[in-house]
This record gives C-alpha cells, structure tokens and sequence, in this order.
C-alpha cells in the first residue's frame, strides 16, 4: 500500500504562537507531500512498495542501488515528519514524567542539560537536519542526522526529534534557528515521547 501523508491530530494553528499556522500548512501538506509522492514513486514495482516505512529504512542496503540514495532521502521525509507531528501537542510542553524523567536525569543530570544538549544539536546541524533524543539500546543519547537521515536507518528508537530544516521555521524565526528551538520545547509532547521510551526499553 503506498504511503500517504497522516493526518494532523490538531488543527494546523493549534501550535501558535510557537508554530505558525503558516508554516504548519506548508509544512504538512506541500513538503511533507512531496517526500511522500517521491517515496512511492521510488519503491514502486520493487518488493518493498508495500513494507511499513521504517522496515524499508532499517534494509536500505537490500534495495536496488539506484534506490537507495532515492529511498533514503524521501522515505526518511516521510519517517520523520510522521514522528515530528505525533511529538507535538497543543497540550504540550512542560516537562516529562516517570520513567522517561529519571532515565533523562540519569543521563543528563537535570530536564534543563538535556534541553541545552539537543539545543546545540540543533545548533551545530550545518545545512538542514534534524536533532534527536533517542534510545541507542543501552541508553538514552542525543544525535544529529543530516537531511532526512533517520535513526531508524540505525536501529535507533527515537524519543524526541526537531526539524531543523528551514521550511520547519523561517516563516516565523527567519534565520534565528535558536529562538524556533527554544520555542519547540512549548509544544513537545512528552505523553508520546513517553510511549516511545517504553516501547524502546522493549
């Protein structure tokens, strides 16, 4: 079944004013579109067209050479703006709870370490990318991925993840890519994030 673009769980200004309803409409239904479209279009009439997303990016080395780069770079979009709606909320910010709070104290000591940690990140991703909390098997560790990579592509789970392209912000924050990370930590939602820990810790 080909893929296709999930639907929002809130309305495209639910986020203001910490993301625009501008952005968010451009965002969801032109680039995330367009990874989708290209995606299909690269996996079709291969056995993978019908493979849940994430199955086809833990196997990119299974693909046909001239599908790999394709793939990678689209099906990625599709992964990761998939997980980037879901990781935020109306109702988010805040801090998390329970299981996923103590693991990130004992790693990072304190919330505000980590939030400074993938801040810089952020930061420090030349060109676009993204900026990631995840689950490496052994613990948790924040990374950088450039373009569309995923952590799936390497067996990583994610927890939390930022899109640091500047389609994700530059409606509202132009060139100020600190100001939109600062501003993201109002709308994460640490229920799914939360979700993702557990499933991680298998």
């Amino acid at each position: 079944m080909a893929y296709e673009v999930p639907d929002l769980a809130y309305d495209y200004n639910a986020l203001e004013p910490h993301i625009d309803e501008a952005t968010m409409r451009v965002h969801h239904d032109k680039h995330h579109q367009a990874y989708v479209d290209k995606a299909n279009a690269a996996l079709e009439g291969t056995e993978w067209a019908d493979k849940p997303v994430n199955e086809v990016l833990q196997n990119l080395s299974s693909l046909p050479a001239d599908k790999q780069g394709p793939v990678r770079n689209n099906a990625g979009g599709h992964s990761n703006h998939s997980f980037f709606w879901e990781i935020m909320s109306p109702d988010g910010g805040g801090e998390p709870e329970g299981d996923l709070a103590s693991a990130i104290s004992g790693k990072f000591g304190d919330f505000a370490s980590l939030q400074e940690e993938l801040k810089n990140a952020g930061i420090g991703r030349f060109g676009s990318g993204w900026a990631w909390l995840i689950h490496d098997g052994s613990g948790l560790a924040v990374v950088s991925t450039a373009n569309q990579d995923t952590p799936v592509s390497d067996g990583n789970s994610p927890i939390i993840g930022v899109d640091v392209w500047e389609h994700a912000y530059y409606l509202k924050y132009q060139n100020k890519r600190p100001d939109y990370l600062d501003a993201w930590w109002n709308v994460v939602n640490w229920a799914k994030a939360g979700e993702h820990f557990a499933a991680a810790q298998g």
